[in-house]
């Protein structure tokens, strides 16, 4: 069995997250960006990562560009977290989607992120076919969050 998809981020990727997470919390959200915040399946500490929420059809997603990261595998054992932009934190509780499920989202969230992203869906991009995008569902986790009122 192979291992999950999960492209790392270069250094300099991981110095853009640091740089887009702090202005996240200080309240400068660029193009709908936040920050999420999610316990640690191991330490126990909230982990923290700079993400893209996207609304489809009325509901809130979050999907994981670069495939089965740290944050994707502590939000399933989590079911949830926090998202900030600034002093407002949100909390929320997250399900995650099966593929069969994600072709719309997908989709639409290559749309507007897909200048931010393209490059982790392996020449995937909005303007694929469904049997393409669902192909690469698998690689990438969606998560479907409620945030608590």
């Amino acid at each position: 069995m192979s291992q999950p998809y999960y492209l790392k981020g270069s250094p300099l990727n991981v110095r853009f997250n640091s740089v887009f997470g702090w202005l996240a919390r200080h309240g400068l959200s660029l193009a709908g960006m936040a920050e999420t915040s999610v316990r640690g399946r191991k330490s126990g500490k909230m982990q923290r990562i700079p993400v893209n929420p996207h609304t489809y059809e009325g509901e809130q997603y979050l999907v994981s560009a670069r495939g089965h990261s740290q944050w994707v595998r502590n939000m399933r054992v989590a079911g949830g977290g926090e998202l900030r932009v600034g002093r407002k934190v949100r909390e929320f509780t997250a399900v995650e989607l099966p593929d069969t499920e994600k072709l719309p989202i997908l989709r639409t969230y290559l749309e507007k992120w897909g200048w931010e992203v393209n490059q982790y869906f392996q020449g995937v991009t909005a303007k694929s076919s469904d049997e393409e995008i669902v192909a690469a569902a698998q690689d990438h986790p969606v998560f479907r969050i409620t945030v608590r009122k």
